[in-house]
């Protein structure tokens, strides 16, 4: 990739793409090794905070956080490239660099929406990458794309709030280091504007009546590296009211101001993901033979490895358009380009994978190469952060709106 990136953008990429090379490649198998001696494989790793310390020292920190007085005050044009290297190694990278989902997202809610009392109680400690932190919206009951479905009830009884609910796939839950959840749920279920109905309440996981309750499988196997994906119940959890992010009702708009900027760093993610599995495909390709030739000259292996780098290079030109409007006009100015991305990277990414797989044959389905972990992430995405149809159905309306 030889774009004209800014000075800074190019140094950090350089920087970057060594500590893959010297420090997290090699810590892969490490990190499973180390896992499966742990006494709960909920817990992390000796390598992964030593890749953290690491990382830190080197100035590869929070590159994620636009806010200058939080984070490294980069662009999203500028992160781009970065978080697409992380992408190579999505279960190891992003977390050493404290760059992950839904720490991301989180950090970013309470910087901007959150009390002076709340950042330093949370927001500092998840900055420094001191603990963890789970998102609770998803819901088991009904469909979670629509916001306006949430079910939790978050009501006020003198200076508390209490919540009830059950929610599910809630990132992150089974860490023990995860020590405070992001709750949405109604404040004011029967108000006329549906989109004023949610409020967000923080939580500590600590709290009485908090209960995960188990960690839920994605394809049969369940994601320690990310501390899961949780059912979490809450059996009348109390907090104080001084625990409401931002204003009561205004749940569903911090929603969408956190889901912005996580649905491209998802995109990011997935074209270095794409990059990982044309280089085990190729590598694989030269280095095996079936009847009588390399597989890499094979005319469908040929045409597989071609057909995956001409989508690649245009979806990263969408993507880093994407990323440019969203600096430049905002996130309602990139609002096409955003579901645009969020509709075609997964999916093209998810293919790509797939075929690296077919070439790998039952290598490709194995805890010996990252593919199956890589599919399984890619076909996820094609569901979080709201589901491919909702997306093409609000950019079908947009594209109608100009003939009406």
């Amino acid at each position: 990739m030889d774009f004209a990136f800014d000075a800074r953008t190019q140094e950090l990429r350089a920087k970057l793409l060594t500590f893959m090379e010297q420090y997290v490649y090699p810590a892969e198998t490490t990190a499973h090794e180390q896992r499966l001696r742990l006494t709960s494989p909920w817990d992390t790793p000796a390598v992964v905070e030593e890749l953290k310390a690491e990382a830190r020292s080197q100035g590869l920190w929070n590159l994620f956080l636009p806010d200058a007085e939080h984070g490294a005050g980069l662009t999203n044009l500028q992160y781009a490239p970065l978080a697409e290297i992380t992408g190579r190694s999505p279960h190891l990278a992003p977390t050493a660099l404290n760059c992950a989902a839904p720490d991301t997202g989180n950090m970013e809610v309470l910087a901007q929406f959150g009390s002076d009392e709340q950042k330093k109680r949370w927001l500092e400690p998840l900055l420094a990458g001191e603990i963890r932190s789970a998102f609770a919206m998803t819901e088991p009951e009904v469909a979670s794309s629509d916001a306006t479905n949430i079910e939790t009830r978050i009501a006020k009884e003198g200076d508390e709030y209490v919540i009830t609910g059950r929610k599910w796939y809630i990132s992150g839950a089974m860490n023990p280091d995860c020590k405070i959840f992001i709750v949405m749920g109604k404040t004011d279920p029967e108000n006329e504007d549906v989109r004023r109905q949610q409020s967000m309440v923080l939580v500590p996981r600590d709290t009485p009546g908090v209960e995960v309750r188990r960690a839920m499988q994605v394809y049969g196997y369940e994601d320690h590296s990310h501390g899961g994906h949780a059912e979490v119940v809450f059996h009348g959890a109390r907090v104080p009211v001084e625990n409401l992010v931002g204003e009561e009702g205004g749940g569903f708009a911090i929603a969408q101001a956190r889901l912005g900027p996580g649905r491209i760093h998802h995109c990011m993610r997935l074209i270095g993901m794409a990059e990982r599995a044309i280089e085990l495909m190729c590598r694989r390709a030269v280095a095996r033979t079936a009847f009588g030739k390399p597989i890499a000259q094979q005319g469908v292996v040929q045409e597989w490895i071609a057909d995956a780098r001409v989508a690649v290079e245009q979806l990263r030109l969408l993507v880093l358009k994407t990323a440019w409007l969203m600096d430049t006009v905002g996130n309602r100015g990139a609002h096409t380009e955003i579901q645009a991305i969020k509709i075609a990277t997964p999916r093209t990414v998810l293919d790509i994978i797939d075929r690296a797989v077919q070439v790998h044959g039952a290598g490709g389905v194995s805890q010996d190469f990252p593919l199956a972990e890589l599919w399984a992430a890619a076909r996820t995405l094609r569901i979080a952060d709201g589901p491919d149809e909702v997306h093409q159905r609000s950019l079908a309306r947009r594209e109608l709106k100009k003939y009406l």
